[in-house]
């Protein structure tokens, strides 16, 4: 059994994504696998970030005669345990990691000058924010303001008024 190194297509029509496998030689694209090794994602904006693979599975993988594809050994050349660009795949992978962590939002204007018109809360004293706030963050906890009734869609029934003689 000829085992070959390769990559299975799976996402969808403009969007494709790859699994690297340890396949026979003998199956299809994206048929059976014998081991992942790692992930490709062309879509990822950092070049560095956008191949994942598991260097210890494929150097043993390589070292019982399996043949990787054009495409995988440039990836392993690169990003394998021993690549050329590790470092920068590692820091590819950080700033991504910082991009993903998004900060606490701002509350919104409205909502602060009708805060800031209500009587103050008592503040903490080892924080200095308002009681009704959360520990953590300091910022007070909103809450919604109730939904405004539907109008009535009952029509108004005249009712006659009395000493009115015609």
């Amino acid at each position: 059994m000829a085992v070959r190194i390769r990559m299975k297509k799976l996402g969808r029509r403009h969007r494709p994504f790859y699994r690297i496998c340890a396949v026979d030689s003998r199956t299809p694209r994206d048929g059976r696998v014998l081991e992942e090794l790692g992930t490709y994602d062309p879509m990822v904006p950092e070049t560095d970030a956008r191949a994942v693979l598991n260097g210890e599975r494929i150097n043993y993988w390589l070292s019982v005669g399996a043949q990787p594809s054009d495409k995988v050994g440039v990836l392993i050349k690169k990003y394998g345990a021993e690549g050329t660009h590790v470092e920068q795949q590692q820091a590819a992978l950080a700033r991504l990691a910082q991009v993903r962590q998004k900060p606490a939002m701002p509350e919104p204007a409205a909502e602060q000058e009708a805060s800031e018109t209500e009587t103050p809360a008592a503040e903490t004293p080892e924080t200095g924010t308002p009681e009704t706030g959360t520990p953590e963050t300091g910022t007070p906890e909103t809450s919604e303001a109730p939904a405004e009734q539907p109008a009535d869609d009952t029509p108004a029934i005249d009712t006659p008024t009395e000493g009115t003689g015609d």
